[in-house]
């Protein structure tokens, strides 16, 4: 099986975090909790981790900067996606009798660029248009033209209605054009602008630079929460509503405020809970980490769905900083430990607290 270029290159950083180390597989896998074998494996393309944690935890026992785990986390992310995409065989997709025109690559494309797999028919699941003949007679063409200007008309003239069943005017709302019926993860486009400049209008903290990747799905995940939408992570018509009418707004605690109140919590260790809350989430109370399993983990000690459960809590309620605190408080009580987030506290284990 063939990688992908972003489990490829997920694995290359990974290569050069473990090089700079200057540590072996089975030293590397004992301090970040996980088997040698794994970490081969991961570091060689051949796997991409299940959960994001594992990835996080041998980041941290190389020696990552705060920045490179960012990066990780993007492109651990990026492949996790490529996971449940089929690969396209030659025999699946026979080349066309009469090959098409050559598209000149890119130079140097980053992980959020659109590749040509993306746009094919194949990709979109359309069918691939068969070519005109050349030689098209005259009077196919005029029928042609006509058929094309009636219905330019007819879609100038029919009336259509907004989401909410009142004006058919777009006017400046881009969303609700048929070109951003859902904008989801990978899109690179004015579409996905749009949404990062509305999330930006909400408060929302990320970059306005039209890619779709984990940070905007971060984000456009906690805005549903908080706009009382249901969270599928994919800008929907309840999104659009919601972000057009400023349902929500994401501000939120500071990172320093964060770290405060889990030091008055967290009294028998605080520099241990604040060390692990930074692992979990970067002290972000809206901080959103999907499983491949379909659970998510949310706020600042990135509780799951499973333990928010038992703690009779709601995804809503985990972005509350203060309640995440004290439940991860009662996590922590059952044993006295922090053996709930056991890829932060592996690779916490032999480093200074702060």
């Amino acid at each position: 099986m063939v990688a992908s270029p972003h489990t490829e290159k997920l694995a290359a950083h990974l290569r050069m975090l473990k090089d700079r180390s200057g540590r072996g597989y089975d030293r590397l896998g004992k301090e970040a909790g996980v088997s040698g074998s794994s970490l081969h494996r991961y570091c060689s393309g051949l796997g991409v981790p299940t959960d994001y944690r594992v990835v996080h935890a041998f980041a941290k026992v190389c020696g990552a900067s705060a920045e490179e785990l960012r990066e990780l986390h993007r492109l651990w992310a990026l492949a996790d996606t490529d996971r449940d995409v089929p690969a396209v065989t030659a025999k699946e997709n026979p080349e066309p009798d009469v090959p098409e025109p050559a598209v000149p690559a890119q130079a140097n494309p980053g992980p959020d660029d659109i590749t040509p797999l993306e746009i094919t028919p194949e990709a979109t699941g359309e069918p691939r248009r068969a070519r005109l003949p050349e030689k098209l007679s005259s009077r196919a063409a005029i029928l042609a033209a006509v058929v094309t200007v009636l219905l330019v008309a007819g879609f100038v003239w029919l009336p259509s209605e907004g989401p909410a069943g009142g004006s058919a005017a777009v006017g400046d709302k881009l969303l609700y054009s048929p070109a951003c019926a859902t904008v989801s993860m990978g899109e690179h486009d004015e579409c996905v602008r749009e949404v990062q400049r509305l999330l930006v209008r909400a408060k929302g903290k990320l970059a306005v630079d039209s890619d779709f990747g984990p940070e905007t799905l971060r984000r456009v995940t906690a805005f549903q929460v908080l706009a009382g939408v249901t969270a599928r992570g994919v800008v929907d018509e309840d999104t659009k509503k919601a972000l057009y009418a400023q349902k929500a707004s994401m501000t939120t605690w500071s990172p320093a405020k964060v770290a405060k109140r889990i030091r008055e919590v967290f009294v028998e260790d605080p520099d241990t809970a604040v060390a692990i809350a930074r692992c979990a989430s970067f002290l972000d109370p809206l901080y959103v980490l999907p499983n491949t399993n379909g659970s998510r983990n949310w706020g600042v000690f990135q509780i799951s769905d499973a333990r928010l459960r038992d703690l009779d809590g709601t995804p809503l309620r985990a972005f509350d900083p203060d309640w995440n605190i004290k439940a991860a408080h009662r996590l922590w009580s059952v044993r006295h430990d922090f053996h709930d987030w056991p890829s932060c506290q592996a690779a916490l284990k032999g480093t200074p607290k702060s």
